[in-house]
């Protein structure tokens, strides 16, 4: 098993010893041209794939930082005559300040996601072009490059631009790797999913989506800058053309623009069905079925073609019994009744004056409220009252209309969800919504990371296989949410919560569809929370459970604090009950 295991590794170092050498083979300058151009298109669609196939912004502007790539190396080595080799360095820095630039103000504005977003990134292509080509960095001739003289890393011109794009694919499959396997990916794979529950669990997302976009944005001009010395000469046409955006996309998308590697697979095939179809009726031959190949992806491989083939040999592999696992697999926790611990006199969370008005709606007037610590305050009202906003407000989802909210002390009521999260907020939200394309293991430890305190990547994958097996998960760490049902769901959520060690977790509706066996055991489970310290502000409609879990009750009316105490007491009480059934049944 191990030495199977190895094969790839060892298949890909040979792969790239083989490539390495390749230029001192002697072979013509065609076939060297032709591997440039897959190293080329790999970059470029691996780089691509950083923002847009990881973080799930969509570009149509990729032709924009290459582009500025190609004139930042034409300008420097043309009328600067800076060396061709020190301007690939300039080209990839500019290239990731203008998408920093894009980034800083596009990403602040929620709604510019999806299509607007590839439809600004297009215009933005256009905006450069026409400057470029309206002043002395183009000025409509071209930029000739015949005369920059090329470095000689190898005998011929050919080779030395093999050499040059295969380093650049080797760096940005390199990036790729690294990004796809770091904090950085997990945090840009569950943005892609559900940014707004990515920012909740603690997610830099801002900060993340403009680290991508530098990157993707940097990998381009740099490809851009070997490139133009490829061309040799520049024309904005050439260079700002809708079919670079096109083919990247094309070639991302088909071979798997979530894989660090799927879109390398892509840009391999595509481009060698591109060029092996040269000549006149043949390059129609190779644009046909590149055609035919992208109908085929969209209706049997949605996901690309790498991700197919994981899952195929997933379903393959069988593991021996004495197989053994870099994750120990999640037991059942089981959940022991123990004695409350008492209620303390610190405040957990205090809400002093909390208002939250969309536009002329006034969702929350003026709640005042306080959780000790260790305690389970029950928050209950009929729909339309507030509840979901005040849990909404308080982890960052919405922001403050005015008044204040602290944490343990810290005010948190202007901060961005994911600095709440990080202060000890965890919340669950009332519609299960886990990452559709992580597996279970995968959503809890992402919460654990981003969450909780920092620990060692091993532990807090331990963290989270604990907490599975306590929510009663153990068994699903592999399926994907798809694959559960609205109980598992449900409990799903309750562990991503559980899993960053929180001050103060908020339950939304957590019972919310469940039949009374599962009703049951989701009660036991929060006390056996609850038991180990934890302080809860529990929203729901079921009063049983209201009644049963809760030390005090608090009820919301029109977006206002109506009454709280006991839970009996309050839940008798007949102002209460006739904001649930009306004054004649409260009579």
């Amino acid at each position: 098993m191990t030495n199977a295991s190895g094969l790839p590794k060892l298949a890909a170092v040979l792969g790239i010893a083989v490539f390495a050498i390749l230029p001192t083979a002697g072979l013509p300058a065609f076939y060297e041209s032709f591997f440039y151009l897959v190293f080329f298109w790999v970059s470029l669609s691996t780089s691509w794939a950083l923002l847009s196939g990881f973080a799930g912004y969509f570009s149509l502007g990729h032709a924009a930082f290459f582009g500025v790539g190609m004139y930042t190396t034409a300008t420097l080595t043309t009328k600067f005559e800076v060396p061709f080799l020190a301007t690939i360095p300039a080209a990839a820095a500019l290239a990731a300040l203008l998408g920093i630039g894009i980034g800083a103000v596009v990403f602040r504005v929620r709604r510019l996601r999806g299509e607007l977003f590839a439809l600004l990134t297009l215009a933005v292509t256009f905006v450069i072009a026409t400057i470029i080509l309206n002043t002395p960095i183009d000025g409509g001739a071209g930029v000739f490059m015949i005369s920059v003289p090329m470095p000689a890393i190898m005998s011929s011109q050919t080779g030395t631009i093999y050499v040059l794009g295969f380093a650049m694919c080797m760096l940005t499959l390199a990036i790729a790797w690294w990004v796809a396997h770091s904090r950085l990916g997990m945090g840009l794979f569950a943005i892609h999913d559900d940014e707004d529950v990515a920012e909740a669990k603690g997610v830099p997302t801002f900060r993340y989506k403009i680290v991508a976009f530098a990157l993707s944005a940097g990998i381009a001009g740099a490809v851009g800058g070997i490139h133009a010395m490829y061309v040799g000469f520049l024309t904005v046409g050439g260079t700002f053309e809708l079919t670079v955006p096109l083919y990247v996309v094309l070639m991302s998308v088909l071979g798997g623009s979530r894989h660090w590697f799927g879109p390398a697979v892509g840009a391999t095939v595509i481009t060698a069905l591109l060029y092996a179809f040269i000549s006149g009726g043949e390059a129609m031959i190779g644009r046909a079925l590149v055609g035919a190949i992208l109908i085929i992806a969209i209706l049997w491989l949605p996901d690309g073609v790498v991700p197919a083939v994981q899952k195929w040999l997933r379903r393959r592999r069988v593991a021996p019994a004495g197989a053994t696992s870099t994750t120990t697999p999640a037991e059942p926790v089981p959940v022991e009744p123990a004695p409350a611990k008492p209620v303390g006199v610190r405040n957990i969370l205090e809400a002093r004056a909390v208002a939250k008005r969309f536009g002329g709606l006034q969702a929350l007037d003026g709640v005042d409220l306080d959780v000790r610590e260790g305690e389970i305050l029950g928050l209950v009202g009929p729909n339309g009252s507030g509840k979901t906003t005040l849990i909404n407000v308080i982890s960052g989802h919405f922001p403050l209309t005015s008044g204040a909210i602290a944490v343990d002390g810290v005010q948190i009521g202007h901060l961005p969800a994911h600095e709440i999260a990080g202060r000890g907020v965890a919340r669950t939200y009332q519609i299960p919504r886990p990452f559709a394309n992580m597996t279970v293991l995968d959503n809890v430890t992402l919460a654990a990371t981003f969450g909780g305190p920092a620990r060692p990547a091993a532990e807090m994958r331990d963290e989270a296989v604990h907490w599975i097996g306590f929510t009663g998960l153990a068994g699903k760490e592999a399926a994907l949410p798809a694959e559960l049902n609205l109980h598992e769901r449900k409990f799903l959520e309750l562990a991503r919560a559980l899993a960053a060690r929180p001050k103060l977790l908020l339950l939304d509706e957590v019972l919310s569809g469940l039949n009374p066996a599962e009703i049951d055991n989701a009660i036991r489970l929060v006390r056996a929370i609850r038991a180990q310290g934890a302080t809860i502000v529990f929203v729901e409609h079921l009063m049983r459970a209201v009644v049963e879990l809760s030390d005090r009750v608090a009820v919301l009316n029109e977006g206002k604090l109506f009454a709280l105490g006991a839970p009996r007491e309050v839940m008798r009480d007949p102002r209460v009950i006739s904001i649930y059934l009306g004054k004649a049944y409260a009579a």
